[in-house]
């Protein structure tokens, strides 16, 4: 089943669905720990389960004369065998990522080709971090600066146009489309009406829903919602969260997402530094508090962020599903 329909079914019964996403396994792990981390979730009926894609990455190897070479290496590879798997095993729907990041129009095309033949329906598309030695993100060769580009390209499959042909294909793909959207602005944007506007465009050119950045106040995510349908988005927006569950997390969070962290939580936080359990339980008590709101406000699906930690969002899904 395809995303926006799952979407629609659940805002039609008034209900909220639980969905949740998960990171491939670092190169050379088995898929078993994947499988035991959605045994751990079934019991809350999930919608979809997204599975994460991660650029390629430059590594230097030794050649065999002794001098040094470079090649590109993922560290997480297998998004696409992945999500064929968990659809045959649990017969849920899956949505893989698809990154420009690393990427040329002509390698998307095949890797969408890929996903079509295994029976695959949606997607969440993605511009990609930019990598660490980059001041600004760099897009590859034949490749896309914005994920609006992927997006026309993948409707313009659906529609049977090919970037390596010239002519119509005789098969069409039918690919339902989620892209990302950021309550706190993107790091890189001009501004947050700016970021809006971008956003509007990768509707426009065929998103179907929106899946947010994670955060911490309800109410940035409300006024993004408000300020999104008065640009005239009018596709659902699906609010992205993630449990605090660690004093690191109080500082990491914020540099690698760009989220606010309330300062009632922070102060709750750092008053139990020292006592590991006392964090997990108050992140988990805010986290909770938020779904509960989010909740009461209709929202058709909460997508959750465990990062390959099932036990982190289970108390919370086991409270509201």
């Amino acid at each position: 089943m395809k995303v926006p329909q799952i979407i629609a079914e659940a805002a039609a019964a008034g209900k909220t669905r639980f969905a949740f996403e998960i990171l491939p396994p670092l190169k050379g792990e088995g898929i078993e720990p994947i499988f035991r981390s959605i045994d751990e979730l079934l019991e809350f009926d999930p919608a979809y389960i997204n599975i994460t894609c991660h650029r390629e990455t430059l590594k230097q190897n030794v050649r065999s004369d002794g001098s040094a070479g470079y090649h590109l290496e993922r560290r997480r590879p297998g998004t696409v065998g992945i999500a064929a798997a968990i659809e045959r095993k649990y017969g849920i729907p899956t949505v893989p990522h698809l990154i420009c990041a690393g990427e040329s129009k002509y390698s998307l095309e095949d890797q969408l080709i890929d996903m079509d033949f295994l029976g695959l329906e949606n997607l969440l598309v993605l511009r990609g971090d930019k990598l660490p030695t980059e001041v600004s993100f760099r897009p590859a060769a034949d490749g896309y600066s914005y994920a609006t580009g992927l997006v026309r390209q993948v409707m313009a499959m659906n529609n049977g146009i090919l970037i390596s042909h010239d002519t119509a294909a005789s098969h069409k793909t039918s690919f339902a489309i989620g892209v990302a959207g950021y309550p706190e602005t993107h790091s890189e944007a001009i501004s947050a009406e700016d970021d809006i506007i971008r956003l509007k465009e990768k509707v426009d050119a065929g998103a179907e829903y929106i899946i947010t950045q994670l955060f911490y106040d309800n109410g940035r995510f409300f006024d993004f919602v408000d300020k999104c349908r008065a640009t005239g988005i009018k596709v659902p927006i699906i609010p992205g969260i993630k449990p605090l569950t660690t004093f690191r997390q109080l500082t990491l969070l914020p540099k690698t997402f760009g989220c606010h962290i309330p300062l009632s939580l922070e102060e709750k936080v750092r008053a139990h530094a020292d006592d590991p359990d006392a964090v997990r339980r108050i992140g988990t008590e805010w986290c909770l508090s938020q779904c509960r709101e989010l909740v009461e406000a209709k929202v058709p699906v909460i997508h959750f962020f465990p990062n390959g930690h099932p036990a982190d969002i289970s108390p919370v899904a086991k409270a509201l599903f």
